[in-house]
Order: structure tokens, then sequence, then C-alpha cells
């Protein structure tokens, strides 16, 4: 059907492990897959660096990248295929096993020659909860500041890492202070990739983006206890912004988040000459606690079966 003489024979696949859930699987494809035993297996979500570093584990990349008079395959064709099944199999959690082999891949692009999958009832077999959860795509919204302009406020990702950098400069020592508990007004490499590279099953960081520049312009997080019960929040904004809405905007739109996701209590540690900070924790209705054996840091804790009500404030932003 298809003539192709020259492309390479693929195979993707998608299995569930009982313990790490769906696994995708590539590696070199055709009548002798078992025999080449050329294969390479990663955990869903894949996005196309992911995808990059699977096709790298495997003998056939190598010929993939071209060779002699041969020349290379289209890698970001392959590359976007995984991605693409990676974001199928995490939305159509009842696809349980799917096979593509041969799919063709050269110069020209990839094309899928036969493929069989598997698919059952999800009310019926629940599947295997999944290793990393995915980006929470549903959780972006849009919002409209008076002072400040149309907002993107979505879920953080790493490539935000730059963003943050930019974010850092707009911050003044003072600010700084409060929100890392350190005189110092940079922050590491190491310690942005550890602020933009999370597990959203276990916290989450929403970033509040200018939608004209792409600036980034505050950033509120929560990490979560073990139990999921309880969660420790805070929340960094450019110190030229302060004072316009946007500490208040992140903040329900953290605490909606936490609501909806079964926490019981907000809670975090404020410097007790963090006035503003006191003041929106007091009229979003935290408890404001003085720290045993140190009076410079208030625990501040929200109880959240107790407070369901958005703020009114919350609300026109989310409407505009």
């Amino acid at each position: 059907m298809v003539h192709r003489p020259r492309a390479h024979e693929l195979i993707i696949g998608v299995s569930e492990d009982v313990t790490f859930g769906p696994i995708l699987m590539f590696g070199a494809g055709g009548t002798s897959v078992e025999v080449v035993n050329d294969t390479g297996q990663a955990l869903p979500p894949l996005d196309m660096k992911l995808a990059r570093d699977l096709m790298r584990q495997t003998r056939i990349h190598k010929l993939l990248e071209g060779y002699r008079d041969r020349p290379a395959a289209d890698l970001e064709a392959i590359a976007l295929t995984l991605a693409k099944i990676s974001a199928m199999v995490i939305t159509h959690p009842e696809i349980r096993e799917l096979d593509i082999n041969p799919l063709l891949a050269d110069e020209r692009g990839v094309i899928a020659l036969d493929a069989r999958m598997r698919v059952v009832s999800q009310t019926e077999h629940l599947r295997q909860p999944m290793s990393i959860t995915p980006y929470p795509v549903h959780e972006e919204r849009r919002a409209t500041l008076p002072d400040v302009g149309h907002l993107l406020i979505r879920p953080i990702r790493p490539e935000d890492e730059w963003l943050y950098e930019d974010l850092s400069k707009r911050v003044t020592p003072a600010d700084m202070r409060m929100r890392f508990f350190t005189a110092g007004h940079s922050v590491s490499h190491k310690l942005i990739a550890r602020l933009t590279q999370i597990d959203y099953a276990r916290e989450m960081a929403f970033v509040a983006l200018d939608e004209a520049t792409g600036a980034l312009l505050g950033v509120a997080r929560m990490i979560s206890d073990p139990d999921r019960s309880r969660a420790e929040y805070a929340v960094l904004i450019a110190s030229d912004l302060k004072g316009r809405g946007l500490g208040w905007l992140l903040m329900q739109t953290l605490i909606d988040y936490a609501r909806r996701e079964k926490f019981t209590q907000l809670l975090g540690d404020v410097f007790a000459d963090n006035a503003a900070m006191l003041k929106m924790c007091r009229d979003l209705g935290f408890k404001i606690e003085v720290q045993p054996g140190d009076a410079t840091v208030n625990r501040v804790t929200l109880d959240l079966v107790e407070s369901s009500k958005p703020s009114p404030r919350f609300l026109a932003a989310e409407k505009a």
C-alpha cells in the first residue's frame, strides 16, 4: 500500500503495569521486533524533550540520524507522534494497550502501516493511577485587573524557568526576604529549577502572565502534606505591582484549587512586619497566631471546610 523502500521500520506501544500504570514503548519495529529487541520505555506524560530522550534510549536512533547516502529521518515527526500518543493515553484512560508496528519513518515524515488497540470500559475496569501527574490544562483561566491588564493564570511549567529569573529582578530585597526568609536578592539556578519542575500530585503553583508581553508577574504555590489534608502556601509578585489586586487574585486561585482538591487547611508562615500579607490573610479569613518562641513570625491558617465562599473581588476579576 505504501512504497517507501528506504524508510525505517519502528514500533510504538502502550502497555499497563500494575505498579506504574501506563507505560510507553519505542524502538525498532517490523517482523523481527522480538529478535532485534531494541526498545526503550518511558512514563507518560511526554513532551517533545522527553520523547527525544526516549528515542535516544534505542540503538536505531543512530540510524535515524542518517548515515552515508541515507538521509536522516524526520526526528521531529517521530517525537511528535510519541507526544500525541502520550496525550491520547492520558485523555482516554479506557485505552489499555496500543501497538503501532511498523511505523515507517524517513525524511518525508512518518506513516503507520498497522495498529492494534485494546479498549475497556472505564466504568468496569479502573486504570492504575499514573506515576506522573500530567500538566493540568483544565486549570488554565484568564482574568483582567484594572491596574494590571489582561492575565493568563495557569499552572507553572518547567520552561517557565527563564521567566522566573526575570521576575526575581523585579522583586526588591525586602520583598525577597518576605518570601524566601533570606536577605539575598537573587535566587540560584538550582532553586529556580526546583520551583518550576514540580509534581502536580504533591504541589501546585499558579503563575500570572501578562497576555500582551508574556512576562511573569507573580506566582502562588502550595506544597501538600503526604496525606493531602493540609498544604503550606507562598506568594511572590513583582514589587512594582503590589497593591493592585494581583496577590489577592493569585491567593484566591490557590484557595479555590485547594478546596476543589479536598484539602482541609491552608497555612503559611508570615513575618510579623509583613503588614500587606497579614492584611490580605485577615480579609481572606485566615486565622493569625504568633509562633511560640518567635515573635517575628506569625502562623496563618485557613480552614477550607468552614470558609467556602469566594470573595466578590475574585469573582469580579474572573468574570472580567
